[in-house]
């Protein structure tokens, strides 16, 4: 198999718009990802069958140096566009005689569509060898140069500044322990800055995996442990335990490297102990949670209760109680409180009180 024929360009830190508060979103580093794969050489042959073996290089044309690069920059788009809407790429059945061949290939198709150049040069106009650039197999390559350039250009961007790292993990659903790690720093203007750095696959939820996680991530990026200056975690024990706690093991290496406990994780145990421990206000939400369970357990119920909340806001409307317009009036549905996330309480107030009294 032929490795990606091209040459991937650095992109220049500041590409990467500053924030100073804790919503950046993880998703970050791929929502705004910039063209990162701007092609420096292209090929300067192709592959063919010869007698050396199965592929061997032969000086190529202009104009097949052309192609490949408009073959190659239409698959980018394609792999750019999916990665920022959080899209898969694969399809279920992605022969040739499928309706639905997966979202890169019906993208790269409806992109052939619109473009003649593209089109003569993609897909079963594609030269054999070239085809290559459409298989799962490179586009997974795409995928990877595009993460190490994004991370490349954050590690770029505070240089050998001081920074802390922000840690915390959760099973997805595929069952898999995964640990996400984010940066925060303060730039050369001043501004606190927070990257999402990536997600890394753990083993298990122990404070020696975990670790060992961490500074193989470190190591990827040319992270310094010595430069680590803060460490923000939940208050989970295999986090914060003063014995072999995540914490404490990064202490032991580094004691410049102090512990900040999450205060809105703080603030929420601390108001939940103080609810509880009031008779008037734990009924409530007692209450409050028994509702929500008795309109949510049932499809039956849910439905009945967006058919009597639509006829509400129906009438509501034509009587002149509630404007209309775009993006007003939806539905609403009535959301869980949990006592160790964050707000949500209050969202499941605010839930009740929209869906009652518009």
């Amino acid at each position: 198999m032929a490795a990606l024929p091209t040459r991937l360009l650095r992109v220049e830190a500041d590409r990467f718009p500053s924030v100073s508060t804790a919503t950046n979103p993880p998703s970050m580093a791929t929502d705004r990802l910039p063209p990162l794969l701007a092609v420096k050489h292209f090929l300067s042959g192709v592959l063919v069958s010869g007698p050396s073996g199965p592929c061997e290089v032969v000086p190529g044309t202009d104009q097949a140096r052309i192609e490949y690069q408009t073959r190659l920059n239409a698959s980018i788009d394609c792999i750019r566009f999916l990665l920022r809407q959080g899209l898969a790429f694969r399809g279920h059945d992605e022969s040739e005689d499928s309706s639905n061949q997966g979202n890169f290939l019906e993208l790269l198709r409806f992109l052939a569509d619109h473009n003649e150049d593209i089109k003569a040069v993609t897909l079963r106009n594609a030269l054999e060898n070239n085809m290559l650039i459409s298989i799962p197999a490179i586009q997974k390559d795409i995928v990877s140069a595009a993460a190490v350039e994004t991370s490349n250009a954050i590690i770029m961007e505070f240089g050998d500044a001081f920074f802390s790292v922000l840690i915390d993990e959760s099973r997805d659903i595929s069952t898999k322990e995964q640990m996400a790690v984010a940066l925060r720093y303060v730039d050369k203007k001043g501004h606190v800055v927070e990257r999402f750095l990536g997600i890394e696959h753990v083993i298990d939820i122990s404070a020696l995996s975990l670790k060992a996680a961490v500074e193989d991530l470190f190591c990827r990026n040319g992270l310094s442990l010595s430069r680590l200056r803060g460490q923000g975690y939940d208050g989970a024990s295999n986090m914060q335990g003063q014995f072999n706690g995540l914490k404490t093991l990064k202490m032991k290496e580094n004691e410049s490297a102090y512990y900040v406990h999450c205060f809105a994780h703080q603030l929420q145990l601390a108001l939940v102990a103080v609810a509880k421990n009031h008779n008037k206000i734990a009924t409530f939400f007692n209450f409050v949670a028994i509702v929500v369970n008795v309109a949510g357990d049932s499809c039956k119920h849910q439905d009945l209760l967006r058919e009597k909340q639509a006829t509400r806001v129906v009438e509501s409307v034509h009587n002149g109680e509630l404007p209309s317009g775009q993006g007003l009036n939806q539905e609403t549905s009535l959301k869980r409180s949990c006592d160790t996330r964050w707000s949500s309480h209050y969202n499941t107030l605010i839930s009740l009180i929209d869906m009652f009294h518009p």
